[in-house]
């Protein structure tokens, strides 16, 4: 295993952390802007109907990947950056 990525791991993993919360953040807005004013559904939320449900997974695990992947892509690029080599 190549040293640079060995040293990435942490960073990954607190990265992975911040993306997550972020992803969070934007999910709340996103379901505020497309006009819901409560929370996201919970799956087993009995009093909300299965299109709302399976809408609201999907929209937060788009949002959560793209957001990681611009985190990930980011942190990979800063890395290479300072030290001139690729993590991955």
């Amino acid at each position: 295993m190549k040293a640079s990525k060995v040293a990435y791991k942490p960073v990954g993993l607190v990265m992975g952390a911040v993306s997550g919360a972020l992803a969070g953040m934007v999910f709340k807005q996103v379901w505020k802007v497309m006009g819901h004013d409560e929370d996201a559904p919970d799956a087993t939320d009995m009093e909300r109907g299965w299109r709302e449900v399976v809408i609201a997974a999907a929209v937060q695990g788009a949002i959560f990947a793209a957001v990681k992947a611009a985190v990930d892509r980011g942190g990979a690029t800063a890395v290479q950056r300072l030290t001139g080599t690729w993590p991955g």
